[in-house]
This record gives C-alpha cells, structure tokens and sequence, in this order.
C-alpha cells in the first residue's frame, strides 16, 4: 500500500506527537503508512502525489481569516506552501481530508467566506448530516446525528456554489463540505477522543480559544464526554482511497 501524507503544523512536540498518534490509531495504519511531515518546523519539501494514498491536513494553531500583518512568517509560509499544494490536488482531485484547519485551506483555496463568525470553544458539539452527508461515502456509516469534538477561532460563514455541504451544527453552519469527488474539510476534528482533546485545551490554555482559568473546567468536562462516531471518517477515508 502507499503511504498516507499527514501534513502537521503543531510547533508544540506534546500537541504534534499526540496527534500524530491519534491518527495512527483512528486511521489503523502502521507509521510506515502515515508520512508526516511537521509543517511548521521546515519548508515543504516536493511531492510527488503518485507516491502517496491520499493527504491529511492536522488541526493547527494558525487562523487563516487573520490580517497578513498579524501573520507570523511561518505562518505565511506555510499557508502558501498548502495553497500551491491545493492547485495540484484540486486540479487532479486527488484525496484528501482536512480537519478543522482544512476548513480555512481548502475553502479560502475555493473562494468561500472564512472568518470567525461561527467560531466555536472546545468541546463536543452536536452535528447534523445534510442528505447530501447521508449519501455520501465518506460519511458512511454514521448516525444522522452525532457528537464530535471541536474547538475553532475561525469557520466557513459562506461556501462557493461548487462545494457540496455535508454536515452543520446549530452554531456553525458548515462542518464539512466537499469540493468535486474527493476533497473533504470537516471543521470538527475526527481524530480527537476525550484524552486527546484534554491534552489540547491544556497546551493551548495561553492560545486565546478560552480563558485560560477555565482550562481545568474545560478538561474535565470534555473527559466526561465519549466520542466514538466521527473515527468511522478517517477509516472511511483510508479504505476508500488506500492503494
């Protein structure tokens, strides 16, 4: 089989190794399997779509709708190392699974409406598959209605005519679109469980996603919570497109 690419941005080693593991265990995958490459430690290195499954893009620290002055210049770089990215994966619809910050990638790629609107705390949230979510295979296999993790600054206020959306929450109204066959964002994260998102809102207590006294609050309530449907996308993902 071909290898995975996970596209990280996690500078913190505790954040980026707990997601890496995440994704390992929830997509059942050995880490010969999973490429990862730690966007913002280096730049991009070339890729060769051919020799990859598909593409993963992690959750990140970075907010795409943010003022270009405001933005580090990792950051900057790194947005414009995924954009020229996206031209080659959009044009060949080449597979690929964006969680949370593949919301603000692939939809500013697309000309949708990102800014922090609809932004959401840390948590579980309900969301609601569209019928267009019900028939899609991705999504196969999930209940009409399910609990996920999410925790974002930033979300899609409007889609491009194009996209195809796919599942919503009552205060966010897009968590997961299409664009064409084979491109998917999800804003919430399939990869987190209870531990996971504990180990988050505790890195990123100083990140401005709540206040930082509520922390403790924050994980206990989240370590209360079973998450188990949203995994069922990132096994979806890996024996639909694995070859």
């Amino acid at each position: 089989m071909l290898p995975f690419l996970l596209l990280a941005s996690r500078a913190e080693d505790t954040a980026a190794e707990d997601e890496y593991a995440a994704y390992l265990r929830y997509c059942g995958l050995e880490p010969r399997e999973l490429h990862r490459v730690r966007m913002e430690a280096a730049p991009l290195p070339p890729l060769v779509l051919d020799r990859y499954s598909g593409i993963i893009v992690g959750g990140s620290p970075f907010t795409s709708s943010d003022p270009v002055e405001q933005k580090s210049a990792v950051q900057l770089r790194v947005e414009g190392e995924l954009s020229h990215l996206l031209d080659a994966v959009v044009a060949r619809d080449f597979p690929f699974l964006g969680a949370c910050y593949g919301v603000g990638t692939l939809g500013t790629h697309q000309g949708a409406v990102i800014d922090r609107t609809y932004g959401e705390p840390l948590g579980a949230v309900q969301v609601e598959l569209t019928a267009e979510g019900l028939a899609d295979p991705l999504l196969a296999g999930l209940p009409p209605s399910f609990t996920a993790f999410t925790g974002h600054k930033e979300a899609c206020t409007v889609l491009p005519a194009h996209a195809v959306l796919l599942a919503r929450s009552a205060t966010c109204p897009v968590h997961m679109f299409r664009i064409r066959r084979n491109l998917y964002a999800t804003q919430f994260h399939p990869e987190l469980d209870s531990e996971g998102l504990a180990t988050r809102i505790d890195i990123y207590r100083h990140a401005g996603y709540f206040p930082p006294e509520a922390a403790e609050e924050l994980m206990a309530a989240a370590r209360q919570v079973t998450v188990t449907a949203p995994i069922t996308i990132l096994r979806n993902f890996v024996a639909r497109y694995a070859r």
